[in-house]
């Protein structure tokens, strides 16, 4: 798919609108700054400022301004609200005020984001002037969600194994990586747990993957690999969802589109590593050719793999390319899957699972997180439950047969294919808004990326 331009902004000022966006502590100041009219207006409609609260100000040609209450919400979904509530095709410029201007773009852009691949927007959005230059970084990352939301808003019957693996490559050579693809018998010798989930669609899987070093980086600059779970369609396999379980598979790549966006920034802000992505693109269908539960599969490292359940797949999707990466040494190793819905059920749609066997790292993914407001929350490790995944007839089952610790259980069965001495990172996420919100609007959602590329660049680039 094209990479779609920011349609929310201008370039230039012609007609802009002064936008004021205040807080309670500030709105006195306003009210006293404001020409008497517009002041008056105010304080007979009762405007307090509260969070996403907004008043237009009469002006001789109609509307001359707004307001933009802010509460005390410190987020850039503040403003989240503004782009489809301003009127259509207007222009607006920020006034100074007690907010980041950058959070204030970003939320903005965010809040302006429709799915319009297959059908025209009700609406199009009012406009935000914003100088590029000025903007580059939150520019860049609403960019980037933009890229995540449509992959997984795109239905799965337009976006399969073959092209998730083309938006991969595609991705990589905009920005002049080295890209490949593997399927076929190569991808049945050099990732037969991609294989064996595919084996059961029609459409062919595969594992798309490119490297890609900074304009500042070197041969031993640090690697930093992702991985993630591309699986277009999950039926569950053998162990089939119900009906209403399958209603939002097309996101099951969620992980993948996760990574990618979290790619792009990297690649985009040019930080001084080295950067290796791996993409497993499959589809898990029912067929007489599809794995079957109790199925032994050997994995890519040698251990091999009992089928306790083949709705469990992301996992066998991920254990390859996390063992390959994983022996490249890197200094970060990151995973993105929609793996659990114990995850979920643990900690909800908006707070994606962080599990990390490195404490430096989760401690300065947990803070970077919480500034800009991409919160993570952080699952243990517990070796105690590492022996539920035995099996009686391989190495290790992908599965536990007790009802408890879902999450938990499949970090630990990731782990058993990462060297202990990779600090690594498995981020179990939703990818979905179940219902919008201010710049999140329902479907497809990029988790985590803001506050991962925050904490990259303040190991890597010093900032």
């Amino acid at each position: 798919m094209p990479d779609r331009p920011l349609d929310c902004l201008a370039p230039l000022p012609d007609g802009a609108r002064l936008l004021h966006a205040i807080r309670p502590a500030g709105l006195a100041g306003l009210l006293d700054a404001l020409p008497p009219p517009q002041a008056a207006f105010l304080r007979a409609t009762g405007f307090q400022a509260a969070t996403q609260e907004l008043a237009y100000l009469p002006g001789d040609g109609g509307v001359s301004g707004a307001v933009l209450g802010l509460g005390e919400d410190r987020s850039p979904f503040a403003f989240g609200n503004l782009a489809l509530r301003l009127p259509e095709g207007t222009t607006w410029q920020l006034a100074d005020g007690d907010y980041d201007r950058a959070d204030a773009v970003l939320g903005f852009c965010l809040g302006a984001y429709r799915f319009t691949a297959l059908k025209s927007p009700a609406r199009g959005p009012a406009r935000l002037l914003c100088p590029e230059d000025a903007m580059r970084q939150p520019l860049a990352e609403a960019a980037a969600i933009w890229m995540v939301r449509d992959l997984i808003n795109t239905p799965a019957n337009l976006l399969g194994p073959a092209e998730l693996a083309e938006e991969t490559v595609q991705l990589g050579r905009r920005h002049g990586a080295e890209t490949s693809v593997v399927s076929g018998e190569a991808l049945d010798s050099n990732y037969p747990t991609v294989a064996a989930v595919g084996r059961g669609s029609a459409r062919a899987p595969a594992v798309a993957s490119f490297r890609w070093s900074g304009s500042q980086a070197h041969a031993d600059s640090p690697l930093v690999s992702l991985c993630g779970k591309g699986v277009c369609f999950d039926t569950g396999g053998y162990d089939l969802k119900p009906s209403a379980g399958m209603l939002r598979m097309k996101k099951d790549m969620g992980g993948a589109a996760t990574a990618l966006g979290l790619a792009r920034l990297i690649m985009t802000a040019d930080l001084p590593v080295r950067l290796a992505v791996r993409i497993g693109c499959v589809e898990n269908s029912v067929s007489g050719t599809a794995m079957r539960p109790l199925d032994v599969i050997r994995t890519r490292a040698g251990l091999t793999v009992e089928v306790g359940n083949t709705d469990a797949e992301g996992r066998l999707v991920l254990c390859d390319l996390l063992s390959e990466a994983a022996r490249e040494h890197p200094a970060l190793l990151l995973d993105f899957a929609t793996l659990t819905g114990a995850a979920r059920v643990a900690l909800g749609p908006e707070l994606p699972a962080l599990f990390c066997n490195d404490e430096t790292w989760a401690a300065t993914l947990l803070r970077t997180a919480s500034t800009r407001h991409d919160p993570l929350w952080r699952l243990p490790l517990w070796d105690g439950y590492d022996g539920w995944l035995t099996s009686p007839v391989a190495d290790l089952n992908n599965v536990s047969s007790k009802p408890f610790a879902g999450a938990i259980v499949a970090a630990l069965y990731l782990r058993r294919f990462v060297s202990p001495v990779v600090p690594w990172a498995h981020f179990d996420i939703y990818a979905w808004n179940d219902q919008p919100q201010p710049g999140r609007p329902e479907g497809g959602e990029a988790q985590a990326i803001r506050g991962i590329l925050a904490a990259l660049t303040q190991v890597y680039a010093g900032a």
